[in-house]
């Protein structure tokens, strides 16, 4: 008989045992390399598996990572193992991909963009901050969905001859509006507020200077979203930006960091009829 009840005792205490397990398997979620958190400044963005936040940098705008020297003191790359890297929701694991860079390491990019940490004065930035959004107008936490970017690149017009933001021709940075991918969006001398004068009704000429299609409203935190409107151009949806219609320009072949379109139409001065989008261009006119 005591025995028996040993026996009874220790089943019983397997059953705990064995439930106990099942219970925390069930309750307790896997822990990915790369996820999404969220706050109140910036909202969702992409983060590694201890919470720190990874960020873009405009200057990568052409798919490349000009981060170097000094500069990976305070933005360190950031590197995934690919062969043991797992997902959240919400993400996928084809977008990201390892590059090498310049100095010959490895670094991890997101939709083209290569990632970063942030560490000012050498100190890692702690998990679950935001601290280096917007810093120098070129610095912005990683997000999934941003319709606008910003570049921060040379402007190379189609004559392949290097131009300014003024465009003279010269060698330096410009800043300007891309779309999500990094691709130049451009705006149409001729338009006025809020109304499409280029683009035909058949969107016969459309190739030339595909508008910029899209409903979706997601920037850097640097930039006003209300000046940011989509409008209705013969059935389909193109956002404006203060005003002006957006383009791409169709022999950019949407390669990131392409210019070509501010020298077009040749015969006019290089930006006088399809500028880059900027930050600070004036609203369209009434």
């Amino acid at each position: 008989m005591k025995k028996n009840n040993i026996l009874a005792a220790i089943a019983v205490i397997l059953l705990f045992v064995i439930s106990c397990k099942k219970s925390n398997t069930s309750t307790t979620p896997l822990q990915t390399n790369i996820h999404l958190d969220s706050n109140g400044r910036v909202g969702n963005h992409i983060v590694d598996k201890d919470g720190r936040s990874l960020y873009f940098f405009a200057n990568d705008a052409n798919g490349l990572s000009n981060c170097t020297g000094s500069c990976l003191a305070t933005w360190p790359a950031f590197l995934a193992d690919s062969a043991t890297a797992t997902y959240s929701d919400g993400l996928t694991a084809s977008d990201f991909k390892t590059i090498i860079t310049a100095s010959g390491s490895k670094q991890t990019t997101y939709k083209g963009w290569p990632l970063y940490y942030y560490a000012p004065g050498g100190t890692p930035e702690p998990a679950g901050q935001t601290t280096g959004e917007g810093i120098g107008g070129i610095w912005f936490v990683a997000k999934t969905n941003y319709s606008i970017m910003f570049a921060n690149n040379q402007l190379i017009g189609g004559n392949g001859i290097n131009y300014l933001s003024d465009y003279s021709a010269g060698d330096g940075r410009s800043i300007y509006l891309t779309d999500g991918n990094g691709n130049t969006l451009y705006t149409f001398a001729k338009d006025s507020n809020l109304i499409n004068k280029f683009t035909k009704p058949d969107f016969s000429n459309n190739s030339l200077f595909p508008i910029y299609e899209t409903t979706n409203i997601t920037t850097p935190s640097s930039l006003d979203k209300s000046l940011l409107v989509v409008i209705n151009v013969n059935g389909k949806n193109q956002l404006t930006y203060n005003g002006w219609p957006l383009y791409y320009y169709g022999a950019d072949s949407l390669v990131r960091g392409a210019t070509k379109g501010i020298t077009f139409p040749s015969s006019q001065p290089v930006g006088a009829i399809w500028p880059v989008a900027t930050k600070d261009k004036v609203p369209a006119p009434r």
